[in-house]
């Protein structure tokens, strides 16, 4: 399994976390995407994040992209962005920005991941990690 996945680097350890969820899968739900898929946000989360090599944003991007789930995913992207405009604190955890975005937006999957991309763009295009404030569209923003 691992020369499949070699272009995405680390390939040896991603090939054994791909074991393991594919081994939760067969077992847990007859190695049925649809069967994981009818279960809920509740009791999917946590056992996801159960499986040896899944951690928050991994479980939560399978989560939003592949089984549609009202999650939101944060990223290294988002915490750049919001700690570099004053809007969280740069030690802020992954579960306290995660719940701040499910807490002001609607819980609606296209939402989340229409907001995950643009914090992607924007992080890959401004907001990196050497900064390209002059291209950035949230420029004096927010406004003190």
């Amino acid at each position: 399994m691992a020369g499949f996945i070699r272009p995405a680097g680390y390939y040896n350890v991603k090939a054994r976390r791909l074991k393991n969820f594919l081994d939760f899968l067969a077992h847990h739900y007859e190695s049925s995407m649809d069967r994981l898929a009818a279960d809920d946000l509740a009791s999917l989360r946590p056992a996801l994040l159960s499986i040896k090599g899944i951690g928050p944003e991994t479980a939560d991007s399978i989560l939003l992209y592949a089984l549609a789930k009202p999650t939101f995913v944060v990223d290294a992207y988002t915490f750049r962005i919001l700690s570099r405009h004053g809007l969280i604190a740069e030690a802020c955890p992954y579960e306290e920005l995660r719940h701040l975005f499910l807490s002001h937006l609607p819980a609606q999957v296209d939402l989340y991941q229409e907001y995950h991309a643009l914090l992607v763009r924007l992080g890959k295009e401004s907001c990196r990690p050497q900064p390209r404030c002059a291209t950035c569209p949230m420029d004096g923003w927010p406004a003190a």
